[in-house]
């Protein structure tokens, strides 16, 4: 689907501005040459690459007297091409969010350029995360990961996922990578850009190394309670947008932050640190994609403890900044009120004198002077 910003102006083909502009267009006609891929037999094996999930198994079940087949799915660098190809459905959704959701919205607010800027990533996070949460969550519940906590580590390597585990890692990494193209398009200010960076580096280091070292349940259970937290925070931005007095969300969030970095360390602790320091499956192989090493471990355990603490600063600073900000309110506030007070003690000081010199010109005191 073709999507077209209104504009009066017709910006040079192929000029920044032009691709600006047209982007999800010119995405769109790129994805539809994979698409259409498939339609002749010539091509159709190059397009699978990109479109569907590679890297199939099948396995068969004993389900009591008949036998059933259970396909799963394990990693490959042929899923960099379907990676790809995801990151430009990434941004044609981005478009279309943007467009006819976002747009609208803005234009009804009008926002300040600061607010227009913050309330366009919320929005397109809160869409995200919403998706993201709710999908991963119904994994976590179809694979019994949530009943069965020892799952986590047990029986590691995890080489084999499901298709909707394995589609899922393959979304998430699409969209991220697709966030760094979106810092063009969205004509993002310099002093953000490093920034956004650092978040979308942490998001695609984080997720890339759950799903090429086997950890794929972990990661999954982690990323589920971050962007459930994540989720609150940009919910309650939007509504903090929509009328400044209502901050409560905030509040919820702050509490909700805290406890999901102390689970999330606890849970890489327990699987990391102890699950997988106690299982038979020790060494370094990688053709069955065994990293059950001590080095693998501590890495990853110091990569986790790291993000963790850098989130935490993040989020110390931000409470910081907003108490200041609320003192300032509070402090222009009693200014008025305190100006209101003098103003009227002055006056009363006033009257005072007033009264004061009448009384020394009145009869009973030239009465006095002239005795």
């Amino acid at each position: 689907m073709g999507i077209r910003k209104k504009s009066n102006k017709n910006p040079p083909v192929l000029s920044h501005e032009f691709v600006i502009q047209n982007h999800a267009d010119i995405v769109s006609c790129v994805a539809m040459v994979f698409l259409l891929g498939l339609m002749f037999e010539v091509t159709s094996k190059v397009a699978v690459l990109f479109i569907t999930v590679q890297y199939n198994v099948t396995q068969t079940a004993n389900d009591g007297p008949e036998e059933t087949s259970v396909n799963y799915f394990h990693h490959g660098f042929k899923d960099l091409a379907t990676v790809f190809f995801y990151m430009l459905v990434a941004i044609i959704m981005h478009a279309i969010i943007q467009e006819y959701v976002l747009d609208k919205i803005n234009r009804k607010m009008h926002f300040s350029k600061t607010k227009h800027s913050k309330f366009n990533e919320s929005g397109q996070l809160c869409a995200f995360y919403l998706f993201s949460c709710g999908w991963g969550a119904s994994i976590l519940f179809s694979e019994n990961l949530m009943s069965n906590p020892v799952s986590l580590w047990e029986g590691y390597p995890h080489t084999l996922m499901p298709f909707q585990m394995k589609f899922y890692y393959i979304c998430q990494l699409g969209y991220w990578l697709h966030a760094l193209p979106e810092l063009y398009f969205q004509k993002t200010k310099k002093e953000d850009i490093p920034r956004q960076l650092v978040y979308i580096s942490l998001y695609l280091v984080h997720i890339a190394g759950a799903y090429v070292l086997n950890l794929n349940r972990l990661g999954l259970v982690l990323m589920v309670l971050h962007y459930f937290v994540e989720l609150l925070f940009h919910v309650s931005r939007l509504v903090y947008f929509s009328n400044e007095n209502r901050q409560t969300g905030f509040t919820v969030w702050a509490v909700l932050f805290v406890l999901g970095r102390l689970l999330t360390l606890s849970l890489s602790v327990l699987t990391v640190g102890f699950g997988l320091a106690g299982t038979e499956q020790q060494g370094l192989d990688l053709a069955t994609g065994n990293f059950n090493v001590l080095f693998v471990r501590v890495t990853v355990l110091a990569a986790i403890c790291t993000s963790q603490a850098f989130m935490m600063w993040k989020f110390i600073n931000f409470q910081l900044r907003r108490w200041r900000e609320h003192a300032q309110v509070q402090t222009q506030k009693k200014k008025p009120a305190a100006a209101k007070s003098k103003s009227k003690k002055d006056k009363a000081n006033g009257v005072n004198g007033s009264v004061s010199a009448n009384g020394a010109d009145s009869p009973r005191a030239r009465k006095e002077k002239s005795s």
